[in-house]
């Protein structure tokens, strides 16, 4: 198996929930163990973008997501967001991955500046310190100075900031189309297997006979 076998994925409450959902997804198909944490802000983004609308007892919640995606039971485990418990929180028990999708600014400034006021931030918290992958997918148009200097500071920390900006070389048909180039983006860096997106230059590969 390549790529992390578990991984912390948070979703907050920027635009972009189906991104979220998708990359879960995928995550269930090969086979990963995820620890899902949700800001109450990114569940009323789902409920305005999306027609999936998650219980809010975490337990409830890994039920849910467990029939939604076909995955294995104990496979999706859902923490609350001031479960310092969790094994996300300390830097003994975390996976060695972590993805937020979609990524709010609020969540983006507080990872910057070392803030641990609820879960998902401490989780990344724990992934800085401890060296561990970070991706974080912002979705916001435009970006302030402020937000600008934030990723630069993450970048410089070693933090891959992957925008949830959609390209269009592969000629998407649909609007599932354009979230899987941005889910396949993430999952190449997490050097997870995907077929959604071809990498660049094997759609134009072409016989020398």
């Amino acid at each position: 198996m390549s790529g992390p076998e578990r991984i912390t994925l948070a979703m907050t409450g920027a635009s972009g929930a189906q991104y979220g959902l998708r990359l879960l997804d995928c995550l269930v198909q090969e086979e990963r163990e995820v620890y899902f944490l949700i800001s109450k802000a990114a569940q009323l983004v789902m409920a305005t973008e999306t027609d999936v609308a998650l219980p809010a007892k975490p337990q409830a919640m890994a039920q849910f997501l467990t029939e939604y995606t076909g995955a294995a039971p104990g496979q999706i485990r859902v923490y609350g967001k001031e479960d310092w418990l969790a094994p996300a929180a300390s830097g003994s028990g975390a996976p060695t991955a972590m993805v937020v999708v979609p990524c709010s600014t609020g969540t983006l400034s507080a990872i910057a500046s070392g803030a641990c006021n609820n879960l998902i931030e401490r989780a990344a918290d724990v992934a800085l310190k401890e060296r561990r992958q970070l991706i974080l997918v912002p979705r916001e148009a435009p970006y302030s100075s402020i937000h600008l200097e934030n990723m630069l500071k993450l970048s410089n920390l070693g933090v891959t900031i992957l925008p949830a900006s959609p390209g269009f070389y592969h000629q998407p048909q649909t609007l599932d189309d354009l979230v899987d180039f941005v889910v396949a983006r993430i999952l190449n860096c997490l050097g997870i297997p995907q077929d959604m997106l071809p990498r660049w230059g094997e759609h134009h590969l072409v016989s020398d006979d």
